[in-house]
């Protein structure tokens, strides 16, 4: 009988009604609750994260901070693991993204020229994370979003609640697929597309991605190719958002011919014999993102030997955010190998071209992919006004999908339940968090845009239990 038991326990049935037992420990009704921290100081947590960032771009990074809460949001994942550390979890583990805001999500082409809707950054990946904390910064995002388009925070709220419901919805779906359908599930985005109630969102998002697909190398995203004394291929500077950088002021030697060989190294037969055939012709930095801004990030320009173009980025790889939340963080040697990792087990379909550079204990980390373009990369610009709870329920979907691939959707669905309960909670918490936001940002714009006072002094300290560590945001 012991047997038979244990056998029910691992059921669809069995793990639905474990997750349904963990709501005794872990009230639902507990995640709408944000207690906050009144003794943290947001500017000295992110003065903490300047540690080892390039000097020269940090005022580009708070420059991009202090233009709305909504990008002070995508650059302070940092400061939102440290809050999520006080709040109430499942005990429930998955892969986590760790910077799930809503610009974080985009349109990939599969490698078989499938246009799919995915998870985009993974610099803050670990394993072993409560599934909560990545809905808690989606749904707070989804908040902060409204809240800067216009919307009522009754609406806001109601948008915050349809993502989390979408998430809900859509693990009572894979929980009925077996591990394998699960792992080969997509979000084919021109069916999502075809869905959409509104015909004229339909229309305009179909005529963005045809446009996409056909202009990829006209992406303004994309380096530009300017020929130099003998006529060798270069990449073009660009304002302050791509040139070439003397490696001494990124505070550490890096050989991109040492590198990209080390790179190629760890790819598997069929991947290495593709790059083979292209050789690095130049190496420029390139300014990106908003928390990523000010750590190494570069891109290299390979050529065929007709002369076809291959950018690959290189992006330094730092301790993630959710270290203090998963004891599994602390065991991560290589941060590269994290990243390229925790991607391959959230995205559907990640790029051929995806791996890390080994380095020498204490060095820099690293990770390798190809370039993204920005006009397939990210469709966030499109879903304005209206459309925003669509593309709020789209992201929920989307990371209930990658959730899936390493937790147990069946447990988290019991957990969750089929009410609204868990959206309601959710939803009240992404309202305080907004809150909370406004107040973090209007910190930093009165700090002059930046903490360089605080982070010279050292003498504020950033509050309770916070880890010294580098991190990067999304």
């Amino acid at each position: 009988m012991a047997g038979t038991d244990a056998a029910e326990d691992q059921t669809r049935r069995g793990r639905y009604a474990r997750g349904k037992a963990l709501r005794k420990a872990s009230p639902r009704e507990a995640h709408g609750k944000f207690s906050g921290s009144h003794e943290r100081d947001p500017v000295a947590l992110l003065a903490e994260g300047d540690v080892g960032r390039i000097p020269r771009l940090l005022p580009v990074r708070y420059a991009r901070m202090t233009q709305s809460p909504f990008a002070f949001l995508r650059g302070a994942a940092d400061v939102m693991a440290a809050d999520l550390a006080g709040e109430p979890m499942t005990g429930i583990a998955v892969q986590g993204c760790g910077d799930c805001h809503i610009m974080n999500f985009g349109a990939f082409a599969s490698p078989e020229d499938n246009i799919l809707f995915d998870i985009n950054d993974f610099d803050e990946t670990l394993p072993g994370v409560d599934f909560t904390l990545d809905l808690k910064r989606l749904a707070a995002s989804v908040a902060v979003a409204a809240q800067a388009g216009g919307f009522s925070d009754r609406k806001a709220r109601g948008f915050a609640a349809s993502a989390v419901g979408a998430y809900r919805r859509h693990c009572q779906d894979l929980a009925l697929l077996s591990p394998l359908e699960i792992w080969h599930s997509r979000i084919d985005l021109p069916r999502e597309i075809a869905s959409f109630s509104n015909p004229a969102l339909a229309r305009r998002l179909r005529a963005v991605l045809m446009k996409a697909s056909a202009e990829l190398e006209k992406d303004d995203n994309f380096p530009h190719l300017a020929s130099a004394k003998g006529g060798a291929a270069r990449i073009a500077d660009r304002d302050d958002t791509i040139f070439h950088l003397d490696p001494a002021e990124a505070g550490e030697a890096f050989d991109p011919q040492a590198a990209f060989a080390a790179y190629l190294a760890g790819l598997t037969p069929e991947r290495a014999a593709l790059l083979a055939r292209y050789r690095l012709v130049d190496f420029a930095f390139k300014v990106v993102g908003v928390g990523s801004v000010g750590t190494f990030c570069a891109i290299g320009l390979f050529l065929s030997g007709d002369g076809e173009p291959l950018f690959l980025q290189v992006k330094e790889a730092r301790r993630s955010v959710l270290e203090r939340l998963s004891p599994r963080g602390a065991a991560i040697a290589d941060q590269g190998r994290r990243v390229v990792e925790g991607q391959r087990v959230l995205q559907a379909a990640s790029d051929v071209l995806l791996g890390w550079i080994e380095q020498p204990a204490g060095a820099r980390n690293y990770y390798v992919r190809r370039l993204k373009n920005r006009r397939l990369g990210s469709l966030g610009d499109v879903f304005e006004g209206e459309a925003l709870p669509a593309y709020a329920r789209l992201c929920g979907r989307t990371l209930a999908r990658a959730h899936a691939r390493s937790g147990d959707p069946a447990l988290i669905a019991g957990y969750m339940g089929r009410s609204d309960v868990f959206d309601d909670a959710l939803a009240s918490f992404a309202m305080k968090y907004a809150k909370q936001t406004k107040a973090d940002h209007a910190a930093l714009a009165a700090a002059k845009g930046g903490p360089k006072d605080r982070a010279a002094s050292g003498k504020k300290s950033a509050g309770k239990g916070r880890a010294n560590q580098p991190a990067a945001g999304g």
